[in-house]
């Protein structure tokens, strides 16, 4: 049986609840005791407003959080610490850029380019931002096996194309997006700014943002083992500087005058009102943790559970998988049962311990390319093992035998 990478009893929720097999870690990871504890000790010992106080405690929560941000760009490849904002999440950071840069940039005429594998938080800000200007938004369709369709990218991206919007990783099947090979297909054809949905792979895949020749890099702090409400933008610096900040007040002002203003400096400019100062330093501590384990070491964990899993789940009657080869995909296992909706199927697992996602996943442009409303997904991270994959296949076992005792 595979072994988890990182222990459970790091974990407080899984270490209290032995019998629990967590299996939606694409929505939301569990938090290791080190994150909770980075947390806490923050708020019992430098709990301070940063920047704003001339005192030693505000001097030291001010020193902890911008030591968080140095660490959370290191450990996406971001040399400029100062091009990388903290927003509540990816779905801010989306919104952030199409606010501030779409709407002072894209035009009638301009072309936006979106895939159908997309989240909902890098497509709808992009259809609402075409709607808002007069822009055609274009959508690159996908392959038999719910990749992004490379030779339609190739055809659709062109002279007028002023934004790419691109995940790095599927949500909701899981399908990895050889980003250097699209980065070079766009470069090569267009002038336009690159924006890249992180939030799944920067959990499980080694990133570097200065490697990659892109302008924007989203993720979330929540899905790689850190806490709630947290997240970054990494943008290129000269095009942070020239966009118009997003929100107004607190520490992004310079000077307020009596009818007009000046903007403070990267990263403060982006970041309007008190910082989750807490959050961020948790979030750094999720990064030390999985530094500490090695990503590479990560996605290898991944791919022989999704194997295992994969192998056995598709060896019972009635199951589709979607999405490309394990080695293909994060560790994201999207499957229907014939004749079982997946709502009733997740109720039922649950039923056992063993808990899964069903629903569309703010994905129904590639749902309705699936011909399915939703479908059941469970994922894999760095405290699953074969027990988990057992727990699911036994649970999915029983769910056929009560769906057939039934008919």
């Amino acid at each position: 049986m595979l072994n988890s990478l990182a222990p459970r009893a790091d974990f407080p929720l899984l270490a209290a609840n032995p019998a629990l097999h967590y299996l939606d870690s694409a929505a939301t990871s569990q938090k290791p005791a080190a994150v909770l504890n980075a947390i806490r000790d923050f708020y019992e010992t430098a709990n301070a407003n940063p920047h704003r106080g001339a005192y030693a405690l505000s001097a030291k929560a001010t020193d902890l959080y911008h030591d968080a941000r140095s660490t959370i760009a290191r450990f996406v490849g971001a040399a400029d610490s100062d091009c990388v904002l903290f927003t509540r999440g990816t779905t801010e950071a989306m919104n952030l850029i199409a606010s501030s840069w779409g709407h002072a940039n894209v035009r009638a005429g301009d072309e936006i380019v979106v895939t159908a594998l997309e989240h909902h938080a890098n497509f709808v800000p992009w259809q609402q931002l075409a709607l808002a200007t007069g822009a055609t938004l274009r959508i690159v369709e996908l392959t038999a096996q719910q990749t992004i369709d490379l030779d339609m990218l190739r055809d659709v991206v062109n002279t007028r194309t002023k934004l790419v919007a691109i995940t790095h990783v599927s949500n909701a099947v899981g399908a990895i997006t050889p980003l250097a090979e699209v980065v070079h297909l766009i470069r090569a054809r267009s002038a336009a700014v690159i924006v890249v949905d992180g939030a799944q792979a920067v959990p499980h895949l080694p990133v570097n943002f200065d490697a990659l020749d892109i302008d924007f890099y989203a993720f979330s702090g929540h899905k790689l083992l850190g806490p709630m409400g947290i997240g970054c933008l990494v943008g290129r610096r000269a095009i942070l500087e020239n966009m118009p900040p997003y929100q107004f007040g607190g520490d992004m002002i310079e000077w307020v005058r009596d009818f007009d203003c000046t903007w403070n400096v990267l990263p403060h400019k982006f970041e309007a009102g008190t910082p989750n100062a807490a959050d961020a330093i948790g979030l750094a501590a999720a990064v030390r943790y999985l530094e500490g384990l090695g990503m590479a070491n990560v996605r290898a964990h991944e791919v022989a559970l999704l194997e295992q899993a994969e192998s056995k789940v598709r060896a019972l009657p009635g199951v589709t998988v979607y999405g490309p080869p394990p080695s293909q995909r994060s560790g994201v296992l999207s499957f229907s049962l014939t004749d079982v909706h997946p709502h009733d199927l997740a109720t039922i697992l649950d039923q056992h311990g063993v808990c899964i996602r069903a629903g569309h996943h703010c994905a129904q442009p590639l749902m309705r390319r699936l011909g399915v409303s939703a479908t059941a997904r469970a994922s894999f991270y760095v405290y699953s093992d074969g027990s988990d994959v057992d727990a699911l296949v036994g649970a999915l076992t029983a769910a056929q035998q009560i769906f057939a005792a039934v008919d």
